[in-house]
């Protein structure tokens, strides 16, 4: 039997899907602290600038500079993380990209470029521009970073739910045909406070987590009271927009794509009413099929699904025939156990972040700074809890989509870069990983330090009310 070598054997499609996986999980792990976090340093300026107090102009230099240590390293992996449509998507980019790329292009040459001047702005304009237009630029930050969000989730919007375009059955690509439906799309209407709404509740985690583990050493408590407070309290509300914005995604997803709601289900029969359940645990059989055992609550399904609990929803199955008959032979079913189980993570530790939230919230009512080290190292622990729960969410919203690349127009299959081989895309895989793996050490210990170290010192006055010196944030 001939030997076949190992780059032969590679699948560059697999391979292909794991490198473009691993580095948007990673690239999203700095976006959620860095959206929630630039709203929160805003609101200790703000602050600051209306009660005078220096303590919280020292948290929104303590706070800020873990914002920027997040931004710089997001915008790095981000950067990577766009480079792999040419590399590794090519006949993607070159059948969508027209209409793909515009989103991209405007938060790169807009969004960008808007909240990176006001950055500069912000960190070398403490001594230089006035208390008040100061703090327009953190606000400025803010609206550039929720723009540069809202046209990224544009961009993925349009590969659940592709509108605004039309085929060119020529040059065989998809044209785009009307910029304001693809910035319009329901899919992105629904994401986009969402992920907004989330990204505050991760601040608020950090922020708690931070807080607790001062306070646990009894550090700085006056002001990390004041942190943790704020922390608990957009943990909460945070949490509950969260929740409130999920729904308007259930309702723009089924609309969309039906199959991921079943698949997060497993329900391979249409269903509706009290049959339309939603399963808070389940066992079954290894191909997802039959279920062996499950904790259910009737009802439920049916009702996120449609607003109705005695609405219907389609079934793996149905909806399968029905795939089959406008696309042709194919297996149309994500992963199962995938989505199922990633659904009920994403849920579940929202949910339990929310309630150690509340939790903490009663505790420390009062200025009760004294706690068993328990209470600390929940707190402390908790940290990454609304972070895991948005990432496995990801995980639901793209695997959930398969087999399609762009829903109902692409398959994964049909986007990879046809002249990669498996070799080059696992020597690109594994450099990127060891890259990555450096910069994963380099932000940990960047924010263990900023974050252990504590507050500086307040900074003294001018006439004004401007650090007489520059402060540094960086």
């Amino acid at each position: 039997m001939p030997i076949v070598p190992l780059a032969q054997e590679l699948d560059p499609l697999v391979l292909s899907q794991w490198q473009f996986g691993l580095t948007t999980i990673y690239h999203f792990l700095f976006v959620p602290i860095t959206l929630g976090m630039v709203w929160l340093t805003a609101g200790f300026q703000t602050a600051w600038l209306r009660t005078g107090n220096v303590d919280h102009l020292r948290l929104t230099h303590f706070f800020g500079k873990l914002f920027l240590i997040n931004f710089a390293i997001g915008v790095a992996t981000g950067i990577v993380q766009e480079f792999q449509f040419g590399m590794n998507w090519s006949d993607y980019s070159r059948f969508v990209g027209d209409v793909f790329g515009a989103p991209l292009a405007f938060e790169g040459l807009i969004a960008f470029f808007f909240e990176a001047t006001f950055i500069g702005l912000w960190i070398f304009g403490w001594n230089r521009l006035s208390p008040k237009l100061h703090l327009l630029t953190i606000y400025m930050v803010a609206l550039g970073t929720m723009a540069s969000a809202y046209f990224i989730l544009a961009a993925n919007a349009f590969m659940q739910n592709p509108v605004g375009f039309a085929i060119n059955e020529a040059r065989e690509r998809a044209e785009l045909t009307d910029i304001g439906a693809v910035l319009t799309n329901p899919v992105l209407l629904a994401s986009f406070p969402h992920t907004m709404f989330a990204s505050v509740m991760v601040a608020g985690a950090v922020m708690v987590g931070v807080a607790a583990w001062h306070l646990k050493r009894a550090q700085h408590t006056s002001m990390m009271y004041t942190a943790l407070r704020v922390g608990l309290w957009s943990v909460i509300g945070g949490g509950m927009l969260t929740f409130i914005t999920g729904d308007m995604v259930s309702i723009a997803m089924v609309a969309a794509q039906p199959m991921k709601m079943a698949a997060a289900e497993a329900m391979y029969d249409t269903s509706s009413g009290y049959d339309a359940s939603f399963s808070l645990f389940s066992l079954g059989t290894p191909d997802g099929q039959h279920e062996v055992f499950s904790v259910r609550v009737p009802y439920l399904l049916a009702l996120l699904s449609t607003h109705d609990p005695l609405g219907t929803v389609e079934g793996i199955n149905d909806l399968e025939a029905e795939y089959t008959a406008l696309w042709g032979p194919d297996d149309y079913t994500p992963i199962i156990w995938v989505t199922y189980w990633s659904f009920r993570w994403m849920m579940g530790l929202g949910f339990l972040a929310f309630a150690i939230a509340i939790v903490g919230l009663w505790l420390t009512r009062k200025r009760r700074i004294e706690q068993p080290r328990w209470v600390w190292n929940v707190a402390i622990w908790s940290l990454p809890l609304p972070l895991l729960g948005m990432t496995v969410g990801w995980v639901f919203t793209e695997m959930g989509r398969q087999p399609w690349l762009v829903f109902s127009q692409m398959r994964t299959e049909d986007g990879v870069s046809p002249g990669v081989s498996g070799g080059e895309v696992l020597t690109s895989l594994l450099a990127f990983t060891a890259i990555y793996a450096i910069l994963g050490v380099i932000e940990f210990r960047l924010m263990q330090r900023a974050a252990q170290h504590g507050p500086a010192e307040a900074p003294e006055l001018d006439e004004s009310g401007r650090p007489a010196q520059p402060v540094t944030v960086y």
